[in-house]
């Protein structure tokens, strides 16, 4: 009983699926409730007609049997027989149906038609019903736009004379301000006026007093050089003074050449071979030959620069010259000096003695002879691997003839590099190296225009060093 109630079920189901598609291929209801002529009726007769003229010429079944068979075979000769009479019918038939499927299917497409002008009717309704409530909601707004309008043209009326009276207020001001502006302009000239005619006052007041004070500083600066010229030559006046006193209690030592003319040798010092801070910084760059060094001798020691340096290195150092000046110098500031000849005093000192020998602008005032015989005296004087040091000034350089190498009337005659490194070689000194010092164009600036080549060769540096050590 279930099983037939679900069969039944299923096949109402297959029905109503049947029953939609059909009415959706043949609308017998348009949009808005328009009745489209019902084509149903006309399709079950043509289906029925169809049937009928696909019967025509067939032989009707019946029971099977002998009888049956003789009774089909007689109805199929007759038919035959009569295809002929009823050939036109059946046709004439077919076209028939035909013509009525044509009918229905047009019927069918203007029911389609018509249902499709009826929905495109509901949706012109639809817009026309939303166009007028757009229209009605454009007329409110419209009216309140009017409203609004006609407030904003009365508030423009109202900007309108504020405006009008502001520019008028502006227009009283700018007359104000333009008259104010004269006024000002009349003041800040006169005011002007003013200053510069004070400043031109100030000013010739300034350059009067300027001219007044630099007066009175020129006269003050020739008073205190006068002054200060007094100072050094009560200075110098009391350094001789006191070593006429030392000459006088020394007994005499004779040199091993000749004596020295008698003129102011400090002074000719300090005009000729340079202050004293000068000198010192030019030998500042000797000191890393004698670091670690003691016992150092400085012949020739003059106004005691390399026994300033050594001092400050903490190196033992003793200076020995032939010029009572100089000692006492030294000795008023503290250096260990002895007024000595050369020859004699290293005679004095024991071999392999010395820790070191600086000897500046002295070979030039000996002979050859002398000159050997002071290098053969350092060699034997000093220890082994200790380092000797000569200044002079440098024949290579031809300036030095024109200028100050005869300017000490102590003179003999220069000692070129190689012979100086020639005799050190031949009284047992090695790593000898020659330092050539300042250019001379530094003196001489016109020596800038000869050709770099000519005068690096012949006006190079116009004093030399040689160093060496004792092998």
């Amino acid at each position: 009983m279930v099983e037939s109630d679900n069969k039944a079920a299923e096949l109402a189901e297959i029905v109503q699926e049947i029953r939609e598609r059909v009415r959706a291929r043949y609308p017998t209801e348009g949009a808005g409730g328009l009745r489209l002529p019902d084509m149903m009726p006309v399709t079950y007769a043509r289906e029925v007609a169809a049937q009928q003229v696909a019967a025509i010429g067939r032989v009707n079944p019946r029971p099977p049997g002998l009888l049956n068979e003789i009774a089909q075979s007689g109805k199929k000769m007759i038919a035959r027989g009569l295809n002929w009479f009823v050939r036109d019918q059946v046709e004439f038939n077919r076209n028939i149906v035909r013509s009525i499927d044509t009918l229905i299917e047009v019927q069918n497409e203007t029911n389609r038609a018509l249902t499709y002008l009826g929905n495109r009717s509901d949706a012109v309704e639809a817009r026309a019903e939303r166009i007028q409530r757009t229209e009605a909601a454009l007329s409110g707004s419209l009216e309140t736009l009017e409203r609004e309008l006609s407030i904003l043209k009365k508030s423009l009326a109202d900007s309108q004379r504020q405006i009008h009276a502001t520019q008028t207020h502006v227009q009283e001001l700018h007359s104000e301000t333009d008259r104010q502006k004269h006024s000002l302009i009349a003041s800040v000239q006169d005011w002007n006026q003013k200053v510069e005619n004070q400043h031109r006052e100030f000013a010739g007041s300034i350059a009067e007093a300027g001219e007044e004070i630099q007066k009175r500083f020129w006269k003050e600066v020739e008073a205190a050089i006068a002054a200060h010229q007094a100072v050094i030559h009560n200075e110098l006046r009391l350094i001789r003074q006191r070593a006429a006193i030392t000459l006088a209690e020394a007994p005499a030592i004779q040199p091993a050449h000749v004596p020295q003319p008698q003129i102011d040798w400090m002074l000719f010092a300090q005009k000729f071979r340079g202050t004293e801070e000068a000198i010192k910084n030019s030998f500042r760059h000797y000191g890393r030959y004698f670091e670690g060094t003691e016992n150092v001798l400085d012949i020739g020691c003059g106004r005691g620069e390399f026994l300033e340096l050594m001092q400050e290195a903490g190196i033992s150092a003793r200076g020995i010259d032939l010029s009572a000046e100089n000692v006492a110098f030294c000795t008023s500031k503290k250096l260990d000096t002895e007024r000595a000849d050369a020859f004699p005093y290293l005679e004095s000192v024991p071999d392999h003695s010395l820790g070191g020998i600086f000897c500046a602008q002295v070979i030039e005032h000996l002979t050859s002879a002398q000159t050997i015989n002071l290098v053969n005296l350092c060699a034997q004087k000093l220890k082994p691997g200790s380092p000797v040091i000569f200044e002079t000034p440098n024949p290579e350089c031809l300036a030095i003839f024109a200028s100050h190498f005869y300017i000490d009337p102590t003179h003999i005659r220069p000692v070129p590099p190689p012979l100086l490194k020639f005799y050190l070689e031949e009284a047992g000194f090695g790593l000898i190296e020659v330092i050539r010092l300042a250019s001379a164009e530094e003196n001489m600036p016109s020596l800038r225009e000869l050709p770099e080549n000519f005068r690096r060769e012949f006006f190079g540096s116009p004093d030399y060093a040689i160093a060496a050590r004792k092998l």
